[in-house]
């Protein structure tokens, strides 16, 4: 029987169960309503609201355009969709680079606003201060390395990270960091394999991957590019597993038609 069956309501400790059973954790995003009624109920260990939602949702370039108001009315409509699964709400750019004191307010506002469970935030030895102290006021913080979308325009280019020597000391040692500083999770995003097997292997918290291969405790995916929703992001590490576009521009179309010709509604469809 899987841990997962097991629980009423999934958890940070039902997650740490889930490592040391060896029992993979599964995690999608979603923004609103709708989708975490169909995502929770579907059987999902774990919802994260991301600051994705500046791209698929408002259409934005980069993740940085979102606020920390949108964030909380991503995560709200989410909560309300949901019944099982453990909700994570990343904490959008500028809400905690600056301070520690901000940080926590940023976060408190989420806990408080939204009544999600967790939230996310980019970053290692540099953000150390913030998730101290956000985990020191009770909020659980799943941390985030490799590929980190708020610093895109640092790095300038979305290809693979820590594929240097140096930078894959870092991420190790900033891993070790954020186990230590009391996260409850991180997510690492697109970096080799065997680093990120290493690292899964090195740390007793969950790791979850996107883009950083099988050896992770779980993956995420964003819910947007599984499901076929967008059609211009494909990169290797995503399994498309629908093409909602492209049912839904047929359902569209067949519409359109049906109110042209006049055979919608029909007789049984009118009072």
């Amino acid at each position: 029987m899987s841990i997962n069956k097991e629980v009423k309501r999934v958890t940070t400790n039902t997650l740490m169960m889930m490592k040391q059973a060896g029992e993979k954790i599964s995690m999608l995003t979603a923004y609103d309503y709708s989708f975490a009624r169909i995502i929770d109920g579907s059987g999902i260990d774990v919802i994260l609201v991301g600051d994705s939602a500046s791209n698929v949702m408002a259409g934005h370039e980069t993740t940085l355009p979102i606020t920390l108001d949108q964030m909380i009315y991503h995560a709200s409509s989410v909560i309300r969709g949901v019944q099982r699964c453990l909700v994570v709400v990343d904490l959008p750019f500028g809400t905690y680079q600056s301070n520690s004191e901000i940080a926590l307010a940023s976060a408190i506002r989420i806990m408080k606003e939204t009544g999600a469970h967790a939230i996310k935030l980019e970053g290692g030895a540099e953000a150390i201060d913030s998730i101290t102290k956000i985990v020191s006021a009770g909020i659980p913080v799943m941390g985030h390395l490799g590929l980190t979308p708020q610093s895109i325009y640092k790095f300038g280019t979305y290809a693979v990270r820590a594929k240097e020597e140096a930078e894959a000391a870092k991420l190790k040692s900033d891993a070790q960091l954020l186990e230590e500083a009391g996260c409850f999770g991180m997510v690492l995003e697109k970096i080799p394999a065997m680093l990120a097997k290493e690292v899964t292997e090195s740390l007793n918290i969950p790791v979850i991957g996107i883009g950083a291969g099988q050896h992770c405790d779980g993956q995420v995916l964003v819910m947007h590019d599984m499901l076929g929703i967008n059609t211009e992001f494909k990169p290797k590490f995503l399994r498309q597993y629908l093409n909602i576009f492209e049912q839904a521009t047929t359902a569209v179309q067949s519409y359109i038609a049906d109110v042209k010709s006049g055979d919608f509604p029909s007789d049984s469809e009118q009072y």
